[in-house]
């Protein structure tokens, strides 16, 4: 039988983590250490479910996020700075989510990828109890990617995003919009 203390709560525990000031506060240093930053960003091999398709996409020849600064993906957590949660978070799942959070060196940040890290996806409905309704219940998350799956053009510019919040501005030129009145504009 076991004892109260080993028996698994309902609710996952969040993440506990806090970043220290950083010891020398000097502006130009410190724009030299974000730039560089957030230009080599490496985020760690974490795939959950169909998203995690999409992430590797990413990476490959067609999209290629090694130009923008992310290239390497990390088989250890403790070597990453950029947790990728891409997929369907399970209860089950939770803990280790969070462990793996809590391993990552610090400054640490986030992207959930897909309807399913984000708010559970077409798994949330009334009654069931398998899947964490947002990986924002377990850990702070720094940028969302829509889609079920997202496009690879939409995790590149989840990792733009990521990277003009180290910056404090944005690096990469934006793609251009389709004006309105296009050729690719619907006819009323």
């Amino acid at each position: 039988m076991a004892s109260p203390d080993t028996v698994l709560s309902s609710q996952p525990t969040p993440a506990k983590s806090k970043v220290l000031p950083p010891l020398i506060n000097i502006k130009p240093v410190n724009w030299f250490f974000d730039f560089n930053r957030a230009m080599s960003l490496w985020p760690v091999t974490f795939g959950l479910a169909c998203c995690a398709i999409e992430m590797m996409a990413v990476s490959m020849a067609r999209f290629d996020i090694a130009r923008f600064g992310a290239e390497v993906f990390r088989p250890s957590i403790r070597q990453a700075d950029l947790m990728m949660v891409t997929g369907t978070v399970s209860k089950k799942m939770a803990p280790s989510v969070v462990r793996l959070y809590e391993q990552m060196p610090a400054p640490k940040y986030v992207l959930a990828c897909g309807n399913c890290a984000i708010s559970g996806g077409p798994f949330k409905f009334d009654g069931q109890y398998g899947i964490v309704e947002g990986v924002d219940k377990l850990i702070p998350v720094d940028v969302y990617v829509p889609g079920c799956p997202p496009r690879p053009e939409a995790i590149l510019e989840g990792v733009f995003t990521i990277q003009e919040k180290i910056l404090g501005f944005r690096f990469w030129p934006k793609a251009e919009e389709i004006p309105s009145d296009g050729p690719l504009a619907i006819q009323s």
